[in-house]
């Protein structure tokens, strides 16, 4: 979901386009291949919801535009983006701050 790089992090992503408002919804997945769910307003179409997510995260990461990159997954909902200039634990807060409240598991 996160890992620390040099000069940065990699954020690991399941893009949910066309969605009401643009916002991290929770986790996809589980373990090594989880992936934070972010929900993007703008259709998959012609690279507008890729652009979004990359607006959505320097703004919420507090990074320059320039600072975030789409690594793979393009064409996917599957995403990689490299965050610059952010440390892994940094991000983590962040992370932790705006995604919504986990839902208790299990029954009683």
């Amino acid at each position: 979901m996160l890992r620390a790089v040099e000069g940065g992090v990699t954020l690991a992503v399941r893009a949910l386009p066309g969605a009401k408002k643009t916002g991290i919804t929770g986790i996809y997945g589980e373990g090594a291949t989880a992936q934070w769910k972010i929900a993007v307003h703008a259709p998959a179409l012609e690279g507008r919801a890729n652009q979004e997510m990359l607006a959505f995260l320097a703004g919420t990461f507090g990074l320059p535009r320039h600072s975030v990159t789409l690594m793979s997954g393009a064409l996917s909902r599957s995403k990689v983006f490299l965050l610059r200039g952010i440390a892994f634990e940094q991000a983590q807060t962040i992370l932790d701050r705006t995604s919504p409240p986990k839902e208790p598991t299990g029954s009683m």
